[in-house]
Formats: structure tokens, C-alpha cells, sequence
């Protein structure tokens, strides 16, 4: 039953630690889950953001005022904290929304950065020049048009300011690239005279260097951007579903517990239970008996008497003959062989009841040993007793019955110069075990259940009586004996569940 039980406590702890790693798989998907949203939140913002630059140029250069206004647009949705247009070289050309902080490095190597609450999202859409690969493409470049400055003078200008003045007749109109150009490169030069480009796309023009061209390039043109996302709601939704799964695995781990407990209970209960009916039919058993023994002692013993009386005379009278007298002692003895025995049968059938009192184990166990004395001293035997037996709660008189049927048995079994030891082991909740070992032959294991039947001996004049007395005396206080051998050689009988007092 023990062992069932441990079995199904495992089986419980197992389907617990099941129900536990589920939750934590679910918890790490879910976590996933949401971490797959935002990325595909981000990419959709890239696009939008994508669109909106390409939809603000004209003649591939894009205003700086115009930009932030329709960025910030975007900005003021939820979730998004910041956006920022990056150059060739990972510096910041249009910003709105929170500052960000990053490393142009380390974000073009994952493309993304998870901080405690934030996203951060590089480069997902090129509008020039890759600043991953740091190669070029076939995409044109966007520039950005820096602010006007308001303290410097007034200068020419053509589509993006107030129209410049007409060339004399008979002279080329200045290229409306070549003006882009010139406020791009920060020049109030007035730009050289070409013919007009139908191209709405941006190049090199041609009065501007190569070299002036790709240093305009990398400080103002657009390769780039970087997108902070604002991780609240995912953190929000990630602790709530954390609760959810700490509720469900600790509700799981009370329910086992529970099961647990009630399962021992019912292994307590069952194991009681049985006590109950082994005592029961034992007291049956017991009832049936004394009624038997009352007949057969009042039957028995009255005429055994007589003729041990007649016997005993005959034995004592001078003119008797020797051999006379010889087997009249003989048959004393042998009645008062017969008697012993009847009283032990008696002193079994009898009914116990048991009144319980404080009881000092040390100093029962020292008055038995006392009266076992003579056949100690006549075999030479050692009987050690452990000095701090402590204080229980138990019949005196039964006890001692009990401990000397015990001690009696061990000397009976022993050969000259055993020992034998008396001693209590803690067992928790304020019980102990009483055990008794001696170093004799033992038990056989086939007959360490049937010693404590009525009249089973392997002693040559044994009655068969002494441990089932015994058995009958620990069953009536609510203990439990068991026999188990002893190391090296020996016997051991253990009494358990016996009450200790303070």
C-alpha cells in the first residue's frame, strides 16, 4: 500500500511538473507572438514612411520642414516614439519624436534592437544607398533640403523660393537641377546656365565637382531611417499572460497537493482500518477462548491438584520404596508442567483491558531484567540497556508481561555469553519503536509471521504462547510488532507507534 502510494505521489509530481512546462511553452509563444506583431507593425511603418519620403520630392530632394511636419504626423500615432532619416554615414538628417540613442553599428548588423521598452527598427526600406552592404543601388537619391537660413541675404532662386529673374534675350534659362543643386551644396552662387533636364530625378550636376557632388551626398542624401517602437503594450500583454500562467500552474499545484494529501489520508485510513480488523478478530478469537478455558482449567486443574497432592505424599513417606518415591516426584513435576502451561493458556484467553498511565520504560525494563537474573547468571548472558528509555503511555502491568515474555524468548534462543540490547528509536510526531536484539540464530524469514500464532515454537519445550501474548498485549494498546533480523546475526523485534510523553 505504502508503495502505491509513493507511486501515485510521483505520478502526481510528474503530471504537475507536465502542467508547469506547458504553461511555460505557451508563455514563451505567446512572448513570441508578440514580438512577431510589432516586427510586422514596423515593416508596415517602414512602408508608410517609404511612401510618404518618395511622395515629398521633387526633383529627388525633399524638404526638411515639410518632412518633420509629415513625420510628426506619424509620430503622434500610439505606439511609435520616434522617426529619423539617416545619411550614407548613420547621421540623423530629419528627426521627430523622442531622441534616439543607438549605434548606426550594431543596428545594421540585426537590423532591430530589443530594449526593456523599446523597438528599435533600422533600414528596413533603402531609398539610395544601402547602409548595410554600404553598396550602392539602382534607386535614385533623395536629398534633403536643409531649413532656410533667415540672416542670410536673399539669393536667386528658382522652383523652391522666389522666381529669379529672367536671363537676357537670347540666353539659356538655368537647369532647375542646378538650382536644387545650389541650395543643397548651401551656395547662394547663382548656378551655371545649361539646358533644361526632363529628368524629375536628381544627378550630378554639371558645374558641381565629383568630389563636392558625393560629399553632398553622403551629409544630405537619405539612405536610410530608424523607427523606435514603444514596447508597452507588449510588455502589458506578456505580464498579463504570465499572471494567467502562474494562476494556472499554482492552481495545478494545489489541486496535486491536494489529491496528495487525500490520498494519504486514505492510505492512513486503510492501514487502520486493518489494525481495526486484526484486532477484532483477535478479540473474537479471545472471547471464544475464555469461555474454553474456564471449562477446561475448571475440568483440568481441580483433578491435576489432586493428584499432584497424592502424588507429593506418597513421595514423602520413609516406608515408602525409593523407586516409589522417585516416580512420585516425577509425577509432581510433570503436573506442575501441565499446570504452567494451563495457566498460560489462561493468562492468553483472558480479555485485555488496557489502563493506560504514565509509564518510566527505564526503570520496567530494569525490574525485568532483575527477574530474569537467575537464568542470565546460569547462561552467562549480558542484557544492555539503553539509559534514557524515555516516559510513555501504557498499561505497567501488561507492558511488564510483555518485555518478559520478550527478554525470556531472547534467553531461551541464546547460547552462552549472548547478548541482547534494549533500546527506542525516534519515529517523529512524539511516537518512538521499542527494539530488542540479540545476537542469537535468529528467525527463518518463513517464520518471522508464524512465531506469533498461538502454540508455534521451535523451542523443544516451549508452549508456543509467550509471543503470541506478546502480540496480543501490542495489538490491545494500539502498537504493532514485527520481527526482522539483525546484523550481523540475531534477531530483531520491534514495537512501533508507541506513544512518548513529555
Amino acid at each position: 500500500m505504502i508503495r502505491h502510494t509513493r507511486l501515485i505521489f510521483v505520478f502526481l509530481a510528474l503530471a504537475w511538473a507536465v502542467v508547469a512546462a506547458w504553461q511555460v511553452i505557451e508563455h514563451s509563444r505567446v512572448e513570441k507572438s508578440g514580438r512577431d506583431a510589432l516586427l510586422r507593425r514596423s515593416h508596415d511603418i517602414s512602408a508608410t514612411v517609404s511612401k510618404l519620403v518618395r511622395a515629398q520630392r521633387f526633383f529627388g530632394a525633399v524638404s526638411q520642414e515639410r518632412m518633420e511636419e509629415a513625420l510628426a504626423s506619424l509620430v503622434s500615432t500610439d505606439g511609435i516614439e520616434s522617426i529619423a532619416l539617416l545619411n550614407r554615414e548613420g547621421e540623423i538628417v530629419v528627426s521627430v519624436g523622442t531622441p534616439i540613442d543607438f549605434n548606426i553599428k550594431g543596428l545594421t548588423e540585426k537590423l532591430e534592437r530589443w530594449d526593456p521598452n523599446l523597438l528599435t527598427v533600422v533600414n528596413l526600406v533603402d531609398f539610395g544607398t544601402n547602409v548595410v552592404s554600404g553598396s550602392g543601388t539602382n534607386l535614385s537619391p533623395i536629398f534633403v533640403r536643409p531649413r532656410r537660413d533667415t540672416n542670410a541675404p536673399p539669393r536667386e532662386e528658382g522652383r523652391f523660393g522666389t522666381p529669379a529673374p529672367r536671363p537676357p534675350p537670347g540666353e539659356p534659362r538655368p537647369a532647375l537641377t542646378n538650382l536644387v543643386a545650389g541650395e543643397l551644396a548651401g551656395t547662394n552662387a547663382p548656378p551655371r546656365r545649361e539646358g533644361f533636364r526632363r529628368s524629375p530625378d536628381f544627378g550630378r550636376p554639371s558645374g558641381m565637382s565629383e568630389p563636392d557632388y558625393q560629399t553632398m551626398l553622403a551629409k544630405r542624401g537619405l539612405h536610410g531611417f530608424v523607427i523606435a517602437l514603444s514596447t508597452e503594450p507588449l510588455l502589458r500583454a506578456k505580464d498579463a499572460d504570465l499572471w494567467t500562467r502562474t494562476l494556472i500552474v499554482s492552481f495545478a499545484g494545489v489541486a496535486a497537493l491536494g489529491v496528495a494529501l487525500a490520498l494519504r489520508n486514505v492510505s492512513k485510513s486503510a492501514d487502520l482500518q486493518f489494525r481495526l480488523l486484526r484486532a477484532s478478530e483477535l478479540n473474537t478469537h479471545l472471547r471464544e477462548l475464555n469461555l474454553a478455558a474456564a471449562g477446561l482449567a475448571h475440568e483440568t486443574k481441580n483433578p491435576l491438584n489432586i493428584i499432584r497432592g497424592l502424588a507429593q505424599m506418597i513421595s514423602r513417606q520413609e516406608d515408602a520404596a525409593a523407586e516409589v518415591r522417585t516416580r512420585s516426584r516425577s509425577i509432581v513435576d510433570e503436573a506442575d508442567r501441565v499446570t504452567a502451561q494451563l495457566n498460560e493458556f489462561i493468562n492468553y484467553s483472558r480479555p485485555r483491558e488496557v489502563r493506560r498511565a504514565p509509564v518510566a520504560l527505564n526503570a520496567v525494563a530494569t525490574e525485568v531484567v532483575r527477574t530474569l537474573g537467575f537464568d542470565l547468571e546460569e547462561k552467562a548472558l549480558h542484557i544492555h540497556l539503553q539509559p534514557d528509555l524515555p516516559r510513555i503511555e501504557a498499561d505497567e502491568q501488561l507492558l511488564r508481561q510483555a518485555l518478559f515474555n520478550l527478554l525470556l524468548n531472547g534467553t531461551q534462543a541464546l547460547d552462552r555469553g549472548g547478548e541482547i540490547r534494549v533500546a527506542v528509536v525516534p519515529c517523529g510526531e512524539g511516537t518512538v519503536s521499542l527494539e530488542i536484539r540479540d545476537d542469537g540464530p535468529g528467525v527463518a524469514p518463513e517464520h518471522r509471521e508464524e512465531i506469533f500464532k498461538p502454540y508455534f515454537t521451535t523451542h523443544q519445550k516451549g508452549t508456543g504462547l509467550g509471543l503470541a501474548i506478546v502480540q496480543q498485549i501490542v495489538l490491545a494498546h494500539g502498537w504493532e510488532i514485527t520481527c526482522h533480523p539483525n546484523e550481523p546475526r540475531g534477531a530483531l523485534f520491534r514495537i512501533s507507534h508507541i506513544k512518548t510523553l513529555a
